[in-house]
């Protein structure tokens, strides 16, 4: 791994000294973005600055600044060439007084890099019990307050899963822990819209903009229900097809995820930084 904490580059990262009051520690005041870098070159990275200015905004924090946070990357992945990495943007709200007031900063930013290896070319997902809240103040924000997450991910693991699928408190479908969901029915490729309180992903937009669809907000039940396939994507799984949705098994892949994993990866390596 190799990090760079507030202008510097770390030569021990395991070293690193965060302060023990800093707001993003303790009550997971931050927001953050993970990157995928190709050959060292972060993919994406305008859309991904973009997102973390705006998660930081609507957190009540000041957006980080841009030219210090592309430094940090630069810094980071200079001489770095694997052909699969990942990119993680941490920015907090730094050192406040115990409990949920903050403080007068100053905030913390790190940027962390490590090789990591693909994904599968397929996974099962699982529905888990406990509601996204599409209408909570931290909706569609990329925040460090991930205990949620932790908890509806270990449930999906206990069951032969590799991710957990959220409904809203209406009972229509939301998103994954870390990813976004699209799904076919009568050939209509359709995925929750962002008023759902889905996180409005950099893969999910892409691939609205490359492979079209149709933004719907639709039960959860009769998705799992109508659907004929579907696939997940995000930073790092890309446009990953749906083998198992709970008890049910779909065509993995089917012609309509196949065409846009292959539509993916050929306009990914024709614009770096769409």
């Amino acid at each position: 791994m190799r990090a760079w904490f507030n202008g510097q580059l770390l030569d021990d990262p395991s070293g690193a000294s965060l302060s023990v009051a800093d707001h993003g520690f303790t009550v997971g005041d931050g927001v953050f973005e993970s990157i995928k870098t190709l050959q060292g070159v972060p993919f994406a990275l305008t859309r991904h600055l973009t997102r973390l200015a705006r998660s930081a905004t609507g957190l009540g924090l000041d957006a980080p600044d841009d030219a210090v946070v592309r430094r940090g990357v630069a810094d980071v992945l200079a001489g770095t060439e694997d052909p699969l990495g990942r990119l993680r943007i941490t920015y907090t709200a730094g050192p406040a007084p115990m409990g949920s007031g903050r403080g007068v900063g100053p905030a913390s930013l790190v940027v962390a890099y490590s090789a990591i290896e693909p994904v599968g070319a397929t996974t099962a997902v699982t529905t888990v019990p406990w509601p996204r809240n599409e209408r909570g103040a931290t909706a569609g924000l990329k925040t460090t307050s991930y205990a949620e997450n932790v908890i509806a991910l270990a449930q999906a693991t206990e069951r032969g899963a590799t991710e957990a699928i959220f409904a809203n408190t209406v009972g229509n479908l939301c998103e994954g822990t870390g990813s976004n969901v699209f799904y076919v029915v009568d050939g209509q490729l359709r995925t929750p819209s962002l008023a759902s309180g889905c996180l409005a992903g950099v893969t999910r937009a892409l691939v609205l903009e490359w492979c079209g669809g149709v933004e719907v907000d639709e039960p959860i039940r009769e998705v799992a229900e109508q659907m004929s396939e579907a696939f997940l994507v995000s930073t790092l799984r890309d446009v990953q097809a749906i083998r198992r949705w709970d008890d049910r098994e779909l065509t993995s892949p089917g012609p309509v995820t196949a065409e846009c994993a292959h539509t993916w990866a050929q306009r990914e390596a024709e614009h770096p930084d769409p």
